[in-house]
């Protein structure tokens, strides 16, 4: 089957990112938040992101006006439910992303290939929950989408080869590059780099460092592009928060558990960037320092 159509469930940070590379490499996008602003927000920004794209000649302003036509604002779910492919892009909340598929349910094809951008929820549960567990995947892209090159491909137990082969396509497709992952919690990537978030975090906590000393050692000692507390930042920390949650209850391990500082932040609602504050103040014309 040849995927041509592609709906995605949440506007936000992870949600414009893939609408924007799937419109970018020539799908029609069938894009939902259950906030019709979100949807506007999310196309504006997607325009503005095409227009750096632009600038540094990565793309043609013919090819930003075609890939925006391909986006429509997907009025309820039963419109994303005939599309071929579903990227559910909602919120870390598991509850909250049964409740999506209970919903779509009704309205899909028998083709239909089910999937959920998450990015540490374990892909078995979620697919038991819908009504075809062997179209269902995890498709996880990093964020900023349009710039990350990697996408990780998750299978749940009962997902079956063509799906699989399915999407590794897809992700040709967009240019980007693929790699699998078994269904454990948080998969690869988070696996290893919210744990060094979480140590990041208690070396503050504890002390050992100030927010400015933890993430020049880091950038400078280590060759990160970023360091671990301006990336938590990028992030958001109550997304960080999440993901320490599902390793530390799904492993069992109490390396895993979340510094309490980092609780602490997001109990204060200081997320990061989306909330202009987290270990940095971005309310002025440079970040400063928390803590």
């Amino acid at each position: 089957m040849e995927l041509k159509s592609v709906g995605v469930i949440g506007a936000g940070q992870m949600g414009n990112g893939i609408a924007h590379v799937f419109a970018a490499s020539g799908f029609d996008v069938q894009l939902y938040d259950i906030s019709p602003e979100a949807v506007d927000a999310a196309i504006a920004k997607i325009s503005g992101n095409m227009d750096r794209q632009i600038a540094k000649g990565k793309l043609a302003e013919t090819d930003k006006a075609n890939a925006l036509a391909r986006i429509t604002r997907a009025p309820d779910l039963a419109t994303v439910g005939s599309c071929d492919l579903i990227i559910e892009a909602a919120t870390e909340v598991e509850k909250i992303k049964h409740q999506i598929f209970a919903d779509l349910a009704p309205h899909l094809g028998p083709d239909t290939i089910l999937t959920s951008n998450t990015s540490s929820i374990s892909i078995t549960r979620l697919a038991a929950a819908t009504d075809r567990p062997e179209k269902f995947m995890g498709l996880h892209f990093m964020n900023p989408v349009p710039v990350m090159q990697l996408v990780e491909l998750i299978r749940g137990i009962a997902t079956d080869e063509p799906t699989y082969k399915a999407l590794a396509r897809v992700v040709e497709r967009l240019g980007k590059t693929s790699t699998s992952a078994e269904d454990f919690p948080a998969f690869i990537v988070n696996r290893i780099l919210m744990p060094m978030i979480n140590e990041a975090v208690y070396t503050l906590y504890e002390g050992v460092g100030t927010v400015q000393s933890i993430d020049t050692s880091l950038r400078l000692g280590a060759n990160h592009p970023m360091g671990p507390l301006a990336l938590a930042d990028f992030i958001g920390l109550d997304t960080c928060l999440a993901i320490m949650n599902v390793l530390h209850e799904g492993l069992a391990d109490t390396k895993y558990r979340p510094c309490p500082l980092l609780v602490k932040y997001v109990e204060a609602g200081w997320l990061g960037r989306k909330t202009k504050r987290g270990f940095y103040d971005y309310r002025g014309d440079e970040p400063v320092p928390t803590r």
